[in-house]
């Protein structure tokens, strides 16, 4: 694993109590806070919010193990490299800031970063697959 693959794996390490934090405080509201549960897109936002952080954080781990083995220029795997922690966070900040208010019954307009998320994280994901294939068979 090179340095860069490495300090990014660090770093997310570091990160990942914060979506352990998240789901503990979503618990929270779930028991303590009736008015989270009569809310049902916050409610399902902030859980969809909470699962793609965990989930992707967990695939950019696992995306770093295979860059490095790529056929690709030094930036564009910088770009594989960043593409899935970006999405990581611009899914979930898309999902929870488009229902901050209890009131709020239909999602803002900052959900539609989602799908710039989504963007990203497909065209690192068919990045590093075509580098992959790319790579000669030892």
């Amino acid at each position: 694993m090179s340095s860069s693959s490495r300090r990014l794996a660090g770093i997310l390490m570091l990160v990942f109590p914060t979506v352990i934090f998240g789901g503990a405080s979503i618990l929270a509201m779930m028991i303590g806070d009736p008015a989270y549960l009569d809310n049902p897109i916050r409610r399902d936002l902030w859980r969809a919010g909470h699962a793609h952080a965990g989930v992707l954080l967990i695939l950019s781990l696992v995306v770093l193990r295979y860059v490095d083995e790529t056929r690709l220029s030094p930036g564009v795997r910088t770009f594989a490299r960043l593409s899935v922690p970006v999405a990581a966070v611009m899914l979930p900040i898309a999902f929870f800031s488009s229902v901050l208010s209890a009131e709020d019954t239909e999602p803002g307009v900052i959900v539609y970063l989602a799908y710039a998320g989504a963007v990203v994280l497909v065209a690192g994901l068919l990045t590093v697959g075509v580098g992959l294939l790319r790579r000669p068979q030892k």
